[in-house]
């Protein structure tokens, strides 16, 4: 196979996956975010407690984010989790968030490898960055985040609530194991 074959083969591959990508980003019932997020209060830590079974995280335990603003506005991340069990080995992703509309500060884009992006919307935060629920507008990918490795009942049920307001299927919550 040639250079200009291997281009060809390459770049069609590529046009398919975007085309695939966009067909999947539309026709959903709307999804509103949260009101108002402050991105700064928003970095950190954030410990995954539930979401929804994703094949990039398959045998996850203790999953935590790292969210970094940078001074363009996008924000680095850095995803961690242990495989296995939570003494298992450490795996890592790196990627990079953006807002597509600046108005919009709930609603980022995130990518880890090019040419892939996902969405990814705080459709909740509590007044104290404390709590987030984190979806895209499919309903096909839920995360439930907290500042330390458990949270309260309470918080949970609230959580599980909004999320169910939202449309999102709860059954299909996985709840994430941390260390003691």
């Amino acid at each position: 196979m040639n250079k200009k074959s291997i281009w060809l083969a390459s770049a069609a591959l590529v046009a398919g996956a975007v085309a695939v990508a966009y067909a999947r980003r539309k026709n959903y019932a709307p999804l509103p975010v949260a009101p108002n997020v402050d991105l700064k209060k928003y970095m950190g830590e954030w410990y995954e407690i539930a979401r929804f079974p994703e094949p990039f995280e398959r045998g996850c335990h203790a999953t935590k984010a790292q969210y970094t603003l940078c001074p363009d506005g996008s924000v680095d991340i850095l995803n961690t989790c242990r495989k296995g069990s939570v003494d298992g080995e450490l795996k890592t992703a790196s990627g990079k968030a953006y807002q597509p509309d600046p108005n919009e500060s709930a609603k980022l884009e995130v990518q880890f490898f090019w040419p892939f992006k996902g969405d990814y919307w705080i459709l909740d935060v509590d007044t104290e960055y404390q709590y987030a629920l984190v979806g895209e507008p499919s309903r096909d990918s839920l995360w439930m985040l907290s500042r330390t490795p458990s949270v309260e009942l309470s918080a949970l049920q609230a959580l599980t609530a909004k999320a169910q307001e939202l449309g999102f299927d709860t059954d299909r919550l996985m709840y994430t194991q941390h260390k003691k």
